[in-house]
């Protein structure tokens, strides 16, 4: 399947509210990059059971620029970052506008919907809106995320300036 372009993107714009993701984080590098993988295996156990988790299946993995690289949550929105078990990190989204990304694929290929939407950004007329500390963008796999095919309910969520 060819990965897609630019053109074919129509992202939906929602305002979206502040909330706190916690999980587990690793710093993933270009060659590191599996280790986004084995974050999800340790840390998919958890899903539901987080103190203060708010919905019960829906997960997000939110990048946040780092030194030669990023830092990678795999996590689930909690009402309070207090009270977390050891290992765990959080990571706080204010309240903003996103351009929504649907992705039709498997998980995988998330990599390609991501290269497409960098190239989508300059030529769009929106602009990535950044909050120092904050993600620079999440991944939303919804309820309908199907672990065991990895298809289903993904979505990438790049905040864009008003």
């Amino acid at each position: 399947m060819e990965p897609a372009t630019p053109t074919q993107f129509k992202p939906r714009f929602v305002d979206g509210k502040a909330m706190i993701v916690a999980g587990m984080s690793e710093r993933v590098t270009p060659e590191t990059w599996d280790k986004i993988d084995k974050l999800w295996w340790r840390f998919a156990p958890h899903i539901g059971k987080v103190p203060g988790q708010i919905g019960a299946r829906v997960a997000y993995g939110a990048v946040t620029d780092a030194a030669n690289g990023i830092d990678y949550l795999a996590g689930v929105e909690v009402a309070s970052a207090s009270g977390l078990p050891d290992g765990f990190g959080h990571v706080s989204l204010p309240a903003q506008r996103y351009a929504v990304f649907n992705h039709d694929g498997h998980v995988s290929k998330l990599k390609d919907t991501m290269t497409a939407i960098w190239k989508w950004l300059p030529q769009s007329g929106h602009a990535q809106a950044r909050t120092a500390g904050a993600p620079a963008f999440f991944e939303r796999y919804g309820e309908e995320f199907d672990p065991q095919t990895g298809m289903g309910g993904i979505e990438v969520w790049v905040p864009v300036k008003a």
